[in-house]
């Protein structure tokens, strides 16, 4: 049982109080939209009906007229075109929106994705393969802006590349065509958080209307853009939150084959599709191929057109996935390893804030992200994992709310060979010699932001006043152990999807006790637990080592949670932590 105590977040509670007269509904619920920002009846009606009707117009986009008229050309004179993504799920699911798409307006495509082995990005060998194959249009979905050799040799060859992207833009020349980034100057759509499969549904669904002829329901590739917006961490807020929310309802239908097989093999259930199941089950599997060397898999998948060429791939993927399963574990015990063993690298210890910045010599830079992701969620700081090889380092970094790292990465540029990604994931090349250096620059960097409180629990944008020690955990509500049911978890699922921006609320239940417990699954806390008469269920994802056994005495911080299973549905508490009693604030 842990150390650490709980607090509640600080917000204005007479806007709580008329909040949820005027809405009708629970003091929980009205906390949960007044931490958010919603106050107005509006923004709520908004917030928690999002709508593809509310979606902005592309307005402001820039570049999105001189790619509409070279597709336009395209089209018409019968050119065949080229689609090149990144090896990750948003760049799958952007090669494999477009290349629908294209094809749905006539198009002759040839689709392909980055290989980890070549590096991430636009490689100027693909541009060649895709001139010698007749291309004389390449459009990129999560990659291209910074790929000056591959942009400047489609130029020496007569080809028009049209980047779609939302990686940071370096200072120089645009040598694309058109680039769609919501990052370069004079781009004036106000919201800046789309993934590269977003703004790829953005430039589609603008040809669409632009080609006038076609009647195309661009509905069907919004399970895609689900996909790859909740896997590439991107804020799920604003247009990503009504295209999320539209894409789970599509992916639901399971008409795609690809998906339909995938999700077999991943066992999500019949019916509603969640965020859960893409983060945890649908997005790691898709990931896979492209974290072990070639991605072309996971976009054949997502391409296939019959039931049988999908189960296939799928099983494929799903082997690759296992592979992946097992070269994480071991650089995860390495990782965890390397920070029992190095006191300097303490800046990983309970209490300091910092970063964790780790690397080790053959650990696979395809599954260095996932170590870096897991490592935050443990030591509640930002992360830096990367696996050397031959002299030179790659790694994925993975942060907390409130720290940029692009940007702080831009701060320790000078120890890198290579660095690029956005806010909430990036990745680094660096040379083995350099990296204490980074790790103290970037430590540095964190800590003179004097942001960073290890505070597991602070909501986003809550509003909290002082920061809390670095053994409290921030909780969003608490919540008495009778109010635990089914009309209020399916009230607090309203406020999903849930993710970057908009985690789910992380409650206290104060003063419980264990009727029993036991261990289920692979490593899961399963509990029985009572509270003033009151009796519910609750599981502790890979908790099974903090098993507190029956009868003891403790307080739960957790979600929530809407548990479905066979169409059957119940509330139960997912469990975050399980902490010393105290007595709940006044």
């Amino acid at each position: 049982m842990s150390g650490q105590s709980w607090r509640l977040s600080d917000l204005d509670e007479s806007l709580v109080e008329v909040l949820g007269a005027r809405l009708g509904v629970r003091p929980l619920m009205a906390r949960m939209l007044v931490s958010r920002g919603l106050v107005e009846l509006e923004s709520v009606g908004r917030f928690l009906n999002p709508r593809l009707q509310d979606l902005r117009p592309p307005a402001g986009i820039r570049d999105l007229g001189v790619a509409l008229d070279r597709l336009c050309r395209a089209l018409d004179g019968h050119e065949r075109l080229g689609v090149f993504g990144d090896y990750d799920a948003d760049g799958v699911t952007s090669a494999a929106l477009l290349t629908g798409a294209l094809r749905a307006f006539g198009g002759a495509v040839i689709p392909r994705v980055a290989s980890r082995h070549a590096g991430y990005g636009l490689p100027a060998a693909a541009i060649e393969a895709f001139a010698e194959a007749g291309c004389r249009v390449v459009v990129t979905g999560d990659c291209g802006t910074s790929d000056v050799e591959a942009l400047n040799r489609a130029r020496a060859l007569g080809l028009d590349v049209i980047v779609i992207d939302h990686h940071q833009v370096p200072s120089g020349d645009k040598l694309a065509h058109a680039l769609i980034n919501p990052f370069q100057d004079g781009d004036t759509f106000p919201f800046k958080g789309l993934a590269s499969c977003g703004i790829a549904f953005y430039l589609m669904a603008a040809l669409r209307s632009r080609l006038g002829r076609v009647q195309i329901d661009m509905r069907q590739f919004l399970d895609l853009v689900a996909l790859g917006t909740i896997a590439d961490l991107v804020p799920l807020v604003d247009e990503n939150r009504i295209l999320v929310a539209a894409g789970l309802k599509t992916m639901a239908t399971r008409a795609r084959p690809g998906l339909r097989a995938l999700m077999e093999l991943a066992r999500v259930q019949d019916g509603p599709v969640t965020e859960d199941d893409v983060s945890f089950r649908l997005a790691p599997r898709l990931n896979a191929a492209g974290r072990l060397g070639e991605a072309q898999l996971a976009l054949d998948l997502l391409l296939a057109s019959t039931d049988a060429e999908a189960g296939r791939l799928a099983a494929e993927l799903d082997d690759v996935n296992r592979e992946r399963q097992r070269i994480q574990e071991q650089v995860w015990v390495a990782a965890l390893a390397e920070l029992e063993r190095d006191p300097e690298l303490a800046a990983a210890g309970p209490g300091h804030a910092g970063a964790i910045v780790l690397g080790g010599e053959g650990w696979h830079p395809g599954v260095v992200g996932i170590v870096a992701a897991r490592l935050v969620d443990r030591f509640h700081k930002p992360a830096v994992v990367i696996g050397f090889e031959g002299g030179q380092g790659r790694g994925s970094a993975r942060t907390v709310p409130g720290v940029n790292l692009y940007e702080a990465l831009a701060a320790c540029r000078e120890h890198l060979v290579r660095f690029g990604g956005h806010a909430a994931a990036a990745g680094v090349t660096l040379v083995p010699e350099r990296l204490a250096d980074f790790r103290r620059a970037f430590n540095l960097h964190l800590l003179n932001l004097g942001h960073l409180t290890n505070d597991a629990g602070a909501a986003e944008g809550a509003g909290d006043r002082g920061a809390p020690s670095a053994s409290t955990v921030t909780v969003d509500g608490i919540l008495d152990l009778a109010e635990l049911n089914l009309a209020l978890a399916e009230e607090l699922a309203r406020l999903g999807p849930f993710g970057v921006s908009n985690r789910e609320p992380v409650l206290a239940v104060a003063g419980v006790r264990t009727t029993g417990t036991r261990v289920v699954g692979q490593g899961h806390l399963q509990l029985s637990i009572t509270c003033g008469g009151a009796h519910a269920e609750a599981i502790g994802f890979n908790m099974a080592g903090q098993d507190p056994g029956s009868g003891a005495e403790l307080d739960v911080i957790g979600m929530a949670d809407l548990d479905i299973f066979r169409g059957n549905r119940r509330a139960r508490l997912r469990v975050k932590h399980l902490l010393r009693p105290r007595t709940p604030p006044s």
